[in-house]
């Protein structure tokens, strides 16, 4: 289930509004197959698991082997055919998968199509972490609003910007390239109209590993003010202005609503000012922070997070923290 789990990072940030699924065939303790859903319309992580162990032993030798999956099958069909026929259809003796589907048209019901033809069937293998790994599609499956990523960068003297005369930027080349995988995770990336005002983002993916075999993320800049947006900015201007949205402050709900109804947008990463980041925390939107810290006393009065506050403190949990060169990354969850 450990290599089914690898297999399935590999499709984060790539399949909505399918979850990130792997697959891995067994056959008398050897791995003869491995897969991951790549795109939505695209196969499944057990068709293309089965479709490999054929061009590796061939047809004949997948039967009797055992499939591990980080997901429950899927039962219906949609844009690809059922896996729980094409795992019978492929001879597949056991099933061994990890968490059982947030969709309720799938959920709980692979077990029995599986094992009324025969085929043994166990559930809740590392289903923790598999349960980690689907978190954005789980939300959006279940509310109807994305997953929400805010990411930013801070001094030790926790400010947003260097003095006047340092340049922009506050952590280093390490920690920029993390960024990239970060948005890599997501399918929009939202600001505020002061930060394109301020600093002329692109807040896109430019290297070739996190592009291929996917659209950019939508760029969302959210204004009351469209007439007094620089519309020379990169966003606006680049090859991928076509992926950019100016939309009102007034209705953020609504806007995510949107994005997973319409865009089929599970995860959104926040990268802007601390006004709007703060609004953002206060009204409960936030489910996950990226926080950068860079080895540097700046002063001034940017704060990375204003708003209301919480009198009480909003504690984060499962953190996990990362050296990026010189910088350190924090990444947790909110903890409300």
């Amino acid at each position: 289930m450990r290599r089914a789990l690898e297999e399935a990072r590999k499709g984060v940030g790539r399949t909505a509004p399918n979850p990130p699924v792997g697959a891995v065939i067994v056959k008398e303790g050897r791995e003869i197959g491995a897969g991951w859903h790549r795109r939505a319309g695209q196969p499944h992580a057990e068709r293309e698991a089965l479709a490999d162990a054929r061009t590796r032993v061939g047809a004949e030798a997948i039967r009797g082997a055992t499939i591990f999956v980080t997901l429950e099958p899927c039962s219906t069909h949609g844009r690809t055919p059922p896996c729980v026929d094409g795992i019978r259809e492929a001879g597949i003796s056991r099933v061994v998968y990890a968490a059982t589907d947030p969709n309720p048209a799938h959920a709980g019901r692979a077990e029995a199509a599986l094992q009324s033809t025969g085929v043994a069937v166990t559930a809740g293998v590392l289903e923790a972490e598999a349960l980690r790994l689907i978190r954005p599609f789980a939300k959006a499956m279940g509310t109807g609003l994305p997953w929400v990523i805010w990411k930013t960068a801070m001094s030790l003297d926790a400010r947003l910007t260097r003095p006047p005369g340092e340049g922009m930027w506050l952590t280093r080349a390490a920690a920029r390239a993390r960024v990239q995988s970060l948005r890599a995770e997501v399918g929009a990336v939202v600001t505020s109209g002061a930060t394109v005002r301020a600093d002329r983002p692109r807040l896109d993916l430019r290297e070739t590993q996190y592009l291929e075999g996917r659209e950019m993320p939508w760029r969302i800049v959210v204004s009351d003010l469209p007439d007094s947006l620089p519309m020379n900015a990169p966003l606006f201007t680049d090859a991928n202005r076509h992926r950019t949205r100016i939309v009102p402050a007034g209705d953020p709900e609504g806007m995510l609503r949107r994005l997973v109804s319409e865009d089929g947008v599970n995860a959104v990463l926040l990268e802007c000012g601390g006004r709007m980041a703060g609004r953002w925390m206060d009204d409960g939107w936030i489910d996950e922070v990226v926080v950068f810290l860079a080895p540097l006393l700046c002063g001034g009065a940017v704060a990375p997070l204003e708003g209301k506050g919480f009198p009480a403190g909003l504690r984060l949990r499962e953190a996990g923290f990362e050296r990026c060169g010189m910088d350190v990354m924090l990444r947790a969850l909110v903890d409300r």
